[in-house]
């Protein structure tokens, strides 16, 4: 699993601005938020794979991100 998405992940849950508007994003577009991610992870020097980023998710156990995946499920 690569050690950038875990640090994007972070970083990421740190700006609950950002979680959200990701989220929300997710809701209407599933791959589009992947992309979002990945983009933001380009622009942080953390750059991660649309595969890395599913991956890592899969691997939480939290129920905040449950619950994310669930409603984004279709594009992840």
């Amino acid at each position: 699993m690569s050690t950038n998405a875990k640090e994007l992940y972070r970083r990421i849950q740190e700006d609950p601005a950002h979680t959200q508007a990701l989220f929300r994003q997710a809701l209407q577009d599933p791959q589009g938020a992947i992309r979002s991610i990945c983009e933001l992870g380009r622009a942080l020097d953390l750059p991660v794979t649309p595969d890395e980023v599913k991956a890592h998710l899969a691997s939480l156990d939290d129920g905040e991100t449950k619950q994310w995946l669930i409603k984004a499920r279709g594009g992840l």
